[in-house]
This record gives C-alpha cells, structure tokens and sequence, in this order.
C-alpha cells in the first residue's frame, strides 16, 4: 500500500522516481480504508532530504500511512525555507488535540548541548509528554533517542572523545521481540554523532530492552516494554550518500573529519559507497508500523473536546 502526502512536496517526485507507490489527497480520498496516522517531528536541519529518507523508509508496508511534518514554534530553521515549511508542516497548536496511530522524533544537530540548553527543550519535552497519552508508539532517532530516553527514563548521554561515524556491525540480541523480527543475526546500521547513550545505563530500567548492539558503536535499538517507546540511537533511514555529503561538507569548514568507517571501498572518499543496510532499515520500519502501531492502534482515532 502507498503511502499518502501533500501533492506539491518535493520528495513526492524522488520517491515516484524510484518506483514507491506514492499517492496524494486526491486519490486517497476515494480508498474505503483507514490509513495509519503518522507524526513526524522533523528536526535535522536539511528538512527535504530527511523527508524523502523518512516517506522511503515507511514505504515498505502493506499498510497505507498518512504522514503529517510537526515544527517548531520556538525554533527558527535556518537550512529550511519558511514557504516549505507553512505549507507542509503543521504546529503543535494545530495538532494538540488529536490523536495519532504513531509518531517519529528525529535526530538534530545539538548533541554537544546540554538537553536543558537547547533553544527548544521545553517545547521538545512538552511534546513528548503529549505523546504519551496522544500516540499509540513513538519512535526516537539518533539525537532524539538520547533526548527520549533522557526525559522519560532520566538517562544521561556522554560525550564522545571523537565523533562516531560509518557503518557499524550489530548482534540483535532476542529476534523473538516483533521489533526485530526477520533480521538477520547480526545487521549494518548507520551512526552519526558525537555522544552517546551506554548500556550499562539502559540495563538499570527493567522497563527497558536493549534489542541490538556494537562492539564499536554501543547501543543501538532499546525498546520499552510495551512497546510505546522505541529508541534508535543511529540513523536507520541515511541514504548511500548521506555520510558522504556530511564527510565532505566537513572536510570544507576545515573540520579535518576521519573517514566514515566501513563505508568507502578501499576507504576512497570518492567513490559511490555500498549501500549495506537497506534491508535492515526497510524491516526495522515495517515491523514497527505493523507490531506496534497497526496491530495495537484503536480503529477509532478520538479527538479531544
């Protein structure tokens, strides 16, 4: 099934290009079924490219997913037109009151910020205790994960001696969990950031599993028990060139950034790089719409008074 957004937004045309079942108001409108109700609160700072790699990911279903872009009202971004973003997003004020099948938080580049210090912390955390009572699941990426796991399980995050960046190799630790259902053993995932969240932290909650980890990279899937909060503490949804894009801006602001690892072949930053964890993506997404969005969802999305 496809999955169903504005008809003007960019990333419509890239997906299209790529053979994803793209559907726009128009045509959804006539369909007899209920599509999922998606939220995603998009804070990387290239908003158009996190689009498409985000509409990509949840793709790969046979479910129909209606997603709507949240931003900010107490951050201005600086990488994003203000045109895109009053046509394409919607605000919490404007949302508030309904409920949502399932939610996305993702990453951003204030890693090195204490949480409290972030220009938006307060309306960050004001949504994800709405989320608690407003969505079904909620599913936190790279920064967003150590931020969730922070305000809701009071988590800390620690800075790195280098930034973490490449193509790491995981265990998934208990493939009976539905999360993490039809992986392989061990699966490639991409990281990008500067601090991290550790294990031994994590295993303190009983509330909490950690379901995939690096030798190299840590932690990289923790889930809570019900399901309701589902922490990524990597970027499952980078393109093949994603990394590469971020290497090579860096190397131009004369950051002298390391190669990303176990990304280039024979380690050329100019070559196309091998794209390894599309499959390990395009289930981790599947599996959470289907297990713990569709599957536990009220047919009936309820709006408040």
């Amino acid at each position: 099934m496809p999955i169903k957004i504005q008809k003007d937004l960019p990333a419509k045309a890239i997906l299209e290009a790529e053979n994803i079942f793209i559907m726009d108001e128009d045509r959804a409108v006539s369909q007899d079924i209920r599509p999922l109700q998606i939220l995603i609160l998009n804070l990387m700072p290239i908003k158009e490219d996190t689009e498409t790699q985000l509409l990509r990911a949840l793709s790969n279903t046979p479910l129909q997913v209606d997603c709507s872009f949240l931003m900010l009202s107490t951050h201005i971004s600086k990488n994003t037109s203000a045109s895109h973003l009053n046509k394409f997003y919607v605000s919490f004020s404007e949302i508030k009151k309904k409920k949502y099948d399932g939610m996305i938080i993702t990453g951003a580049p204030v890693e090195n910020l204490p949480y409290e210090e972030v220009n938006y912390w307060d309306e960050l955390t004001m949504i994800m205790e709405w989320s608690k009572t407003h969505v079904t699941s909620t599913l936190h990426i790279c920064w967003g994960a150590q931020a969730g796991l922070y305000y809701h399980y009071g988590i800390p995050k620690y800075e790195r001696k280098t930034k973490l960046s490449g193509i790491y190799r995981h265990r998934v630790l208990n493939r009976k969990v539905p999360l993490v259902r039809s992986m392989d053993d061990f699966i490639m995932a991409p990281h990008s950031r500067y601090t991290e969240v550790r294990r031994e932290d994590v295993m303190k909650r009983q509330d909490l599993m950690i379901l995939a980890e690096s030798d190299e990279a840590g932690i990289f899937l923790v889930m809570s028990r019900d399901g309701k909060q589902v922490f990524v503490q990597g970027h499952p949804e980078y393109d093949r060139m994603t990394l590469n894009n971020e290497y090579h801006r860096d190397l131009k602001k004369g950051l002298q950034p390391e190669l990303p690892c176990n990304y280039y072949e024979d380690n050329d930053p100019f070559s196309v790089p091998v794209l390894t964890w599309r499959n390990m993506s395009n289930t981790l997404y599947t599996n959470w719409l289907n297990f713990y969005v569709y599957q536990t969802t009220p047919y009936v999305l309820e709006e408040e008074a």
